[in-house]
């Protein structure tokens, strides 16, 4: 699939009525207007010469490229040509809680061979993405790219945009992954340390050594699936595919960089190129330099590149260093630059267990802390704001990258009351179980609703009682992070809770509802990181 355009086409497709433009090579590029339609079906998907079963939007993997317009009225129609219950929900997007496509939360689903029409008014701009919200039908491929054009003038300027959905893709069925999980949670990582090379512990002393071993986890278990099982693909394209965007030097190049993975973070580089920040989760930012960005799992950028007459290679590494997604920019058609080496595999340290990285410490538990249990694997000792600092795997290299204190918000926040109150919420798991949960509580426990009264302004701080990183994502709201900008704090939908870290939040409880509240590595909500979060204008 290759989804690119010129200014001049984008504000043209965005104008016209309903119409599906198509680039030179003849790949669907958009569709758009106020009423599109969308069939679901299960397709072949060819990836890197091998043929695969995957779940398609009108035939395509990724699904096509949706552009609307602030201020317009989107009607959308899926049509369901599965043997199963499917869905589309509109990440990022402000609907109403009934258009939001979570079923069993905001509607039923869309039964097999049915059909659902989605209607609600576009009250924002900028670069999101819609996906599957039934089982793991995203897994297998029904995800896609939607980009909402502003009602007026585009504070950023650009000459060319190349819209880049960075996924993960498997011949492994979901539900055998997941099985996987379940038995031996660390069986798709084949790096992981010996018993023997834990002993030894290099830079470990002995009471961490011991705290590694009583964890039962290796410091090499960052990620759950890897790329043992999955291919890293650009715009559904592997690595040996690679996909190329096209540009003329001289020119300003938008990249629409969206994390469409199921499980996969990514820290996104163009060696030889830097990167303009220029919006984050489809807000607008101050432009901030940078040259490496770990991207969570269905978390956006949008950067300013701005190529000369050669050849670049964009590099899409998985957090663990098991494989990487790669394309090309260039200049002209067939030109390709050498892609870099993997990089050496990063270690957790203790820090990432929450022990502040301080020898010797107690290990009585926090106060507030979950209890430990069957579901509570551990508790971080120490967590900090880690807001400030790189990803795992990019805190001791030598070029700058990006974090979340350095994104400032363009505009004024459009909410800057104090909070009224304050909740702490808990990131929870037994990875040797893989179960995952807030607060120790799974989705199959059926918890009640997290209740916030419409309207009020709380802040919430999470808690990562865990070794692993997870994108935490609330449905049909923004929220500000609290990272030292005042009413210019960046505004998310999605944000990446470091190992041990906390992340802190305000949020104007604003769209009444129930939305769902999640992690969003897929195999860990469907492992019980789920919950529902209810506005309503009076809390019992």
């Amino acid at each position: 699939m290759t989804i690119l355009s010129t200014r001049r086409s984008v504000l043209a497709a965005a104008c016209l009525a309903p119409l599906l433009s198509r680039t030179a090579s003849g790949h669907a590029e958009a569709l758009s207007g106020p009423d599109i339609t969308l069939r679901i079906a299960r397709q072949d998907l060819v990836v890197d010469g091998k043929p695969t079963r995957a779940i398609g939007i009108n035939g395509q993997v990724p699904g096509p490229l949706l552009r609307l317009r602030e201020g317009s009225d989107a009607t959308i129609t899926v049509i369901n040509d599965l043997d199963e219950d499917s869905s589309i929900h509109w990440h990022g997007l402000l609907v109403p809680s009934v258009m939001d496509g979570v079923p069993g939360i905001s509607f039923p689903g869309i039964p097999a061979g049915g059909r659902f029409t989605y209607r609600f008014r576009v009250r924002q701009s900028g670069t999101y993405w819609y996906h599957s919200h039934s089982g793991f039908q995203e897994q297998l491929g029904l995800y896609g790219p939607l980009v909402i054009d502003p009602a007026g003038a585009d504070p950023v300027a650009y000459d060319r945009e190349h819209v880049i959905v960075l996924s993960d893709h498997s011949a492994m069925s979901p539900d055998a992954i997941m099985t996987r999980l379940k038995q031996a949670p660390d069986s798709f990582n084949f790096q992981k340390q010996t018993l023997a090379g834990l002993a030894r512990g290099r830079g470990l002393d002995a009471g961490a050594r011991l705290r590694w071993a009583g964890m039962r986890m290796s410091p090499t278990d960052i990620a759950d699936v890897t790329g043992a099982v999955y291919t890293y693909l650009v715009n559904g394209q592997g690595p040996q595919q690679n996909w190329t965007g096209l540009f003329t030097p001289g020119e300003r190049v938008r990249l629409r960089l969206i994390n469409a993975s199921s499980m996969t973070i990514f820290d996104v580089r163009i060696p030889g190129l830097a990167m303009s920040v220029v919006q984050a989760d489809g807000q607008d930012v101050r432009p901030v330099e940078t040259d490496e960005i770990q991207i969570g799992v269905a978390e956006t950028y949008d950067v300013i590149v701005h190529p000369a007459d050669r050849a670049y290679t964009l590099v899409a590494e998985g957090i663990d260093r098991s494989g990487m997604a790669v394309a090309t920019l260039a200049p002209r058609a067939g030109m390709r630059a050498d892609a870099p080496p993997l990089r050496a595999r990063p270690l957790l340290t203790m820090q990432d267990m929450g022990m502040g990285g301080m020898p010797g410490m107690a290990m009585s538990p926090r106060k507030d802390a979950p209890a430990l249990g069957p579901g509570v694997q551990m508790v971080a000792m120490m967590p900090k704001d880690r807001t400030g600092e790189p990803g795992l795997g990019l805190r001791d290299v030598n070029h700058r990258v990006l974090v979340y204190r350095d994104l400032v918000a363009r505009d004024d926040n459009p909410d800057v009351r104090a909070p009224s109150r304050s909740l702490d919420i808990h990131l929870t798991g037994n990875m040797e179980r893989y179960m995952w949960s807030f607060d120790g509580v799974k989705m199959s426990d059926d918890p009640a609703p997290i209740p916030f009264r419409l309207g009020e302004r709380v802040r919430v701080r999470l808690i990562n009682d865990t070794m692993m990183g997870h994108p935490i994502h609330l449905h049909g709201h923004f929220f500000e992070l609290v990272t030292g900008h005042g009413g210019h704090a960046p505004r998310k939908h999605t944000v990446l809770v470091q190992p041990g870290g906390t992340v802190t939040f305000d949020l104007t409880a604003d769209n009444p509802g129930d939305w769902a509240f999640h992690c969003h590595l897929l195999y860990h909500m469907h492992a019980g990181m789920m919950r529902v979060v209810s506005v309503r204008p009076e809390v019992a």
